[in-house]
């Protein structure tokens, strides 16, 4: 039986399924016909998460184009390495080496820490990853809202600011000068959506529901086929407003129950794929600094930014699953690092 090269998706995930059956890696082998070696290597990579790149010469610029690096970075607090690197007409030059050489004249704001789990959020983690081992996540609907502010994500701003430079200090109204609150969802290689709720409305359990009819169930829920909806797992989070007798019966009127209705453990965004697509969003349309004047202007720039995400990046997002499980099995209940 001849090593073959990488695996297909959908060799690793028959992995992760024969994984929870209680298959070895042996048995595995030979039921794939593949490499004992190569199906130990993604076992072994699965539970110790992403690797350390190991450094590779960086691509050397010249003193003139360092000139004007440096000059851009003055000019772009906070701004990206690739969008300080474009305005210098600087192309070809990985991010891995953008980073090093702004290292030397800049650094970079880290975002805030995510509060720490206890002995009982570790629990329900582990035996969540556990019951969902064997599920298709090719037909789960992955759902979240996410609020915008005209004045940029609250203590999320990060990007490269010159060692002598102050940060700038942004516009700041009070409360933000309001926010549009974004609800969508994310399935295979789909994006639904974004909807968005209307101004002043408070999500409770009554404005949730009906949001959802007006939006998810009227403009696309509808319009699948009977297999798709008999087939799809719908996933929400534990927000009040989600998780409360009222939202859960009215699903459950809407077909949508039992073992179609995902049961979400606490505190878990980083289990979450949709939380990943808010990052890709929110680094567009707030990239350099933006602000806006409008919350019509605001959702014009979220609506423009989900447009260019494409199929390819969704599934790349849904796809993480299989591995964002054996991830969080294997740190017991802890954040994997997504």
């Amino acid at each position: 039986m001849g090593q073959k090269k990488d695996l297909t998706g959908s060799e690793k995930s028959k992995i992760v399924r024969y994984l929870a059956e209680g298959c070895s890696s042996l048995k595995i082998a030979k039921l794939l016909k593949r490499d004992h070696r190569t199906i130990k290597r993604f076992i072994q990579n699965s539970q110790q998460g992403r690797k350390k790149r190991v450094e590779k010469p960086r691509r050397k610029i010249t003193a003139h184009e360092l000139r004007k690096v440096k000059r851009a970075a003055a000019k772009m607090p906070l701004a990206t390495s690739l969008a300080i690197f474009q305005s210098c007409n600087i192309t070809g030059v990985p991010k891995s080496t953008r980073c090093a050489i702004l290292r030397d004249m800049a650094k970079v704001r880290k975002a805030e820490r995510r509060p720490p789990l206890n002995k009982t959020h570790k629990l329900k983690r582990q035996d969540w990853a556990k019951k969902y081992l064997k599920t298709e996540f090719s037909k789960v609907l992955w759902t979240d809202e996410m609020r915008v502010s005209l004045d940029g994500p609250d203590g999320w701003a990060r990007g490269w600011i010159g060692k002598r430079q102050r940060a700038p200090v942004p516009l700041r109204r009070q409360q933000g000068g309001g926010g549009v609150l974004v609800w969508a969802g994310i399935i295979k290689d789909e994006l639904v959506g974004p909807f968005r709720v209307e101004d002043g409305v408070k999500l409770n359990s009554q404005s949730y529901c009906q949001f959802l009819e007006d939006t998810f169930f009227k403009q696309w829920y509808r319009k699948k086929s009977a297999s798709f909806k008999k087939n799809m797992i719908f996933m929400q989070d534990n927000a009040p407003s989600h998780a409360s007798k009222y939202s859960t019966a009215w699903l459950a009127r809407k077909g949508i129950k039992e073992e179609k209705l995902m049961t979400w453990p606490p505190c878990a965004p980083d289990l979450n794929p949709i939380e990943n697509l808010w990052s890709i969003i929110k680094c567009e349309i707030y990239k350099e600094g933006k602000q806006y004047t409008s919350l019509n202007s605001v959702w014009e720039a979220v609506v423009a930014a989900a447009r260019n995400v494409d199929g390819e990046q969704i599934k790349t997002l849904t796809e993480s699953m299989d591995g964002r499980l054996l991830s969080v099995l294997a740190k017991k209940g802890g954040y994997i690092g997504r």
